[in-house]
């Protein structure tokens, strides 16, 4: 078992002691990173003074974008069964 990490996370003047796996540490700082600064869009933008008003805005933000992949891969999914289906048409008509 890889040793654990201790890390410190700081989202909206927060600080969260972490221990992870070293391998989840890139991960956990670029997602880090980009909380920090949706938080500084959503305070630049909107005269929002509720830090967990900001977090919940930003928690919407990135869960909406998850759900819009998974729509999206299952749109891609479909296509191309139906490509998939076509070609196997047209092979089916030449055998």
């Amino acid at each position: 078992m890889p040793e654990q990490l201790k890390i410190k996370l700081s989202i909206a003047n927060r600080v969260y002691p972490l221990t992870i796996n070293p391998s989840q540490e890139e991960g956990l700082r670029k997602a880090t990173k980009n909380i920090e600064a949706m938080i500084g869009q959503f305070e630049q933008n909107y005269s929002v003074r509720d830090k967990q008003d900001v977090l919940a805005m930003c928690a919407l933000q990135f869960a909406a974008q998850v759900e819009q992949k998974s729509i999206d891969k299952e749109y891609v999914n479909e296509e191309v069964q139906e490509k998939l289906e076509a070609l196997n048409e047209l092979l089916n008509q030449h055998v």
